[in-house]
């Protein structure tokens, strides 16, 4: 074997690697996508079904329920050149 010979296959063997790299760099992440669907799908089929129409929440017998609105009075403070805090201000009925 020649000097040249030995220089075109070491050559070939780097071309080789970069042909093989970006090829395997992209089946990765396919193949991760595919396990990661088909996990999922696995997933999905271990849950209950959805719920059949008779399975729905109904509506009560005495009709769709209503918000109940209040309007309450403000609580002013009175004008003072002191910065109240919230200590010193009334106690509301909150529950």
């Amino acid at each position: 074997m020649s000097a040249m010979d030995t220089e075109g296959t070491v050559l070939a063997a780097a071309q080789g690697l970069l042909v093989l790299v970006p090829l395997i760099v992209g089946v990765v992440p396919v193949a991760m996508l595919i396990g990661v669907v088909w996990w999922g799908r696995r997933k999905r089929q271990q849950q209950p079904p959805p719920p059949r129409p008779e399975e729905q929440p109904r509506l009560p017998d005495s009709g769709p329920v209503h918000e109940v609105r209040e309007h309450r009075e403000p609580n002013e403070l009175p004008p003072s050149e002191h910065r109240s805090t919230p200590h010193e201000l009334k106690r509301t009925n909150r529950s």
